[in-house]
Parts: C-alpha cells; sequence; structure tokens
C-alpha cells in the first residue's frame, strides 16, 4: 500500500460574471411579461403570479453575491435565459473538455509533473456534456495522458468521492498519479425562472492531482490521512433529465427535467449528517477537532456551512477556519470545496490538518482528512 497525497490543484475560471443586480432585473422583466401575459388566468386564480426576485433575498437565503458563467448574454435575455452555448463538430473539442485541460494545466504545473508521470484521468462531475465517448478519454487524449479514464457522477459530491477513487488507485499500485477534474457547467441545468432557485449556481473546473507519496517532488503536498463516503437515497434534490426522456414526449421541457430540491427538507437533513460524518471520522482517527485547522466545506449555502462548522468543532468557526467562496463563485456543484482548498491553504505548515468536504444529491457526503507535510 502506497502513501497518497494531493501534490498540486488547478482552477479555471470561465471570464464572464453575473452578479446578483443583473439576475434579479433579467428575473423581475421576465416576471412581469409573465404577470402580463397571463393576466386574465392570473385574474381567476388558474395560475399563480410571478412574485419578483430581490438582491437581499439572494443573499439572505444563500450568501451568493455572483457567478461566473460560460455564457452570460443567453441567461440575462429575459425571453430566454438559458445559457447560448453552441453545439461544437465532432472533431472540435467539447466545451468540458476545454474546461478540464485548462485547469488541469495549472494542477499538472503546481505538481511538477507531464503527461508521462500519469497513468489515469477521472472527470466527476454533476453533468456530463455526453453520454459517449467519456469526457475523461477525451481530456485524457487532449493532454496526451497514457493509460486509461472515465466519467463519475455523484452530484455536489462528485469530487470528493473522484478523490478516494483516485486514492484507491494510487495506493493500490494501479496509478503513480491520477488527475481528478470536476468540469461543471451547473448554469445548464439550472431553472433561470425559478424564484427559489435561479441564482443558485455558477461555472467552473478545479483539478487534483494525487499520486504516490514517494514520487510526489513539490514542496507542498497534502497526505490523504482518510477519506469517507456515504450515501442516502433522497429525492429531496433531483434532475429527472435523461435519455429516455424521448421515449415520453409530454414530459419534454418540464420543470423536473432541470435541477429541483426542497430546499428546507435539505438543510434539515443533510446537515446534521455531514457533522456526524465528520465527527465520526475524526474520532475514530483520535483526532480531537480542535486539531483542524480548516474546514473546507461544500460551498452550497452559507447558513450550512456555518452549522456544520459549528456541530464540528463545538463553537462558532471564524472566516479563516470555514472559508466561504460562493459569495464571489455560486454554488458550483462538486467543485466548491475544492476551489476554497484551492485558495484557501496558504498559512498550512507541516503537520496542519483539515477537512474537505462536499454533500449534495443523493444524498451523497464525501470527507477527505488531509495533512499538510
Amino acid at each position: 500500500m502506497h502513501r497518497v497525497v494531493i501534490s498540486g490543484t488547478g482552477l479555471y475560471t470561465p471570464p464572464e460574471a453575473i452578479s446578483n443586480e443583473e439576475l434579479v432585473a433579467s428575473f423581475n422583466a421576465w416576471a412581469d411579461s409573465y404577470n402580463r401575459e397571463h393576466a386574465e388566468a392570473i385574474g381567476r386564480g388558474e395560475l399563480p403570479a410571478q412574485a419578483h426576485s430581490s438582491v437581499e433575498f439572494i443573499v439572505k437565503a444563500s450568501g451568493i453575491r455572483s457567478r461566473y458563467v460560460v455564457n452570460k448574454s443567453g441567461i440575462l435575455d429575459p425571453g430566454r435565459m438559458v445559457p447560448d452555448i453552441p453545439e461544437r463538430s465532432d472533431d472540435q473539442p467539447s466545451v468540458m473538455c476545454e474546461m478540464a485541460v485548462a485547469a488541469a494545466r495549472e494542477a499538472m504545473a503546481a505538481a511538477g509533473i507531464g503527461p508521462g508521470d500519469i497513468d489515469a484521468v477521472l472527470v466527476a462531475a454533476s453533468n456530463m456534456q455526453r453520454p459517449y465517448p467519456a469526457i475523461a478519454v477525451e481530456v485524457q487524449d487532449a493532454l496526451g495522458i497514457r493509460g486509461w479514464g472515465f466519467d463519475m457522477n455523484v452530484a455536489c459530491s462528485s469530487a470528493t468521492f473522484g478523490i478516494q477513487q483516485a486514492r484507491d488507485a494510487v495506493a493500490m499500485g494501479s496509478a503513480r498519479a491520477v488527475l481528478m477534474v470536476n468540469p461543471e457547467i451547473c448554469t445548464g441545468h439550472l431553472n433561470f425562472r425559478d424564484r427559489d432557485s435561479h441564482f443558485i449556481f455558477g461555472d467552473v473546473c478545479t483539478a487534483v492531482v494525487l499520486q504516490r507519496a514517494d514520487l510526489a517532488t513539490p514542496a507542498e503536498q497534502y497526505e490523504v490521512v482518510d477519506s469517507r463516503l456515504q450515501t442516502l437515497y433522497s429525492n429531496n434534490i433531483r434532475n429527472n433529465f435523461g435519455f429516455l426522456n424521448r421515449a415520453a414526449p409530454d414530459g419534454i421541457g418540464q420543470p423536473d427535467k432541470l435541477f429541483v430540491q426542497e430546499g428546507r427538507k435539505v438543510f434539515k437533513e443533510v446537515c446534521p449528517a455531514v457533522a456526524t460524518q465528520i465527527s465520526e471520522q475524526l474520532e475514530a482517527l483520535a483526532l480531537p477537532a480542535s486539531a483542524l485547522k480548516r474546514l473546507w466545506l461544500h460551498q452550497a449555502n452559507l447558513s450550512m456551512n456555518q452549522l456544520i462548522a459549528r456541530r464540528v468543532l463545538g463553537r462558532d468557526p471564524s472566516p479563516i477556519e470555514a472559508p466561504t467562496i460562493l459569495d464571489e463563485y455560486a454554488n458550483t456543484s462538486s467543485a466548491g470545496s475544492v476551489i476554497a482548498f484551492h485558495k484557501h491553504r496558504d498559512d498550512f505548515t507541516a503537520g496542519d490538518t483539515g477537512v474537505l468536504c462536499s454533500f449534495g444529491a443523493g444524498y451523497s457526503i464525501g470527507s477527505i482528512v488531509l495533512r499538510r507535510r
């Protein structure tokens, strides 16, 4: 069994961003148009009127203030409210591949390795641009990596589940190093005409290199001390889009083919489950919560993160102990906790320990204990 370290991380951020103010203006323009068009039915009580959104509502509900997106104009067009991402020919790189390659190159540079040092590529994300050929194999080819690759989807926990899969492959000797990337085009499955969720997601890609500790050379390395995964079936976060939709045409275009959730139920059920998992993991490692320098938590909702950190630490966390990036990036599904890790670890010295944790649909929970070497 080989010891495994994270030797490099990378981040690709799309060049366009949407502020809460811009998003609210677009939503409210659509809501006014809808209410005018359906005024008679609304007056008869056959349809509910669409209420306005507001910047204050978004910040209070989530802590989100902006988000990066692959396409801005299509989302903000009240007549469209869907990102405008033209299809590409089969001989062109996919959008997800382009994002993954950009993040991967930064992670590989940080790790000080090249394509010949990597034996596997995992693309772990909440949605894939196509079912096959695998995006991972396309990324592998684009980077000139020999070996093998596959896609995996565990919704918002895809990255932490991917880290464990990569760790297992390296620890067991089937790979010297694994590149794990998370190209998340979350705006593609977001209903921008749903007031309760139109502000939640942004687009981004993260990358992580995991490799054998005895082969790793960079000064900054984080040993994977432990990883723990858990899944609990729930319909409270769901997306019914899939290849069988064409077999039932009456469902095409319905709201359930995009992201839907019961937010209050998710908050009530997921937070205690996540805190319990982390606490039990630390107890099994004989590691007191006071030994944790950082909690890099899934960036879905500020209140969720604060509650989880409070339960794990037994007190209110400081901003640096449980850093937030969702104010700038919004919820980027599986990439969120990796962004927090990528941006908030410069103060770590040898022996410092933290937990990288994500949670989401499934329910799925992944927690990774990391220690700076």
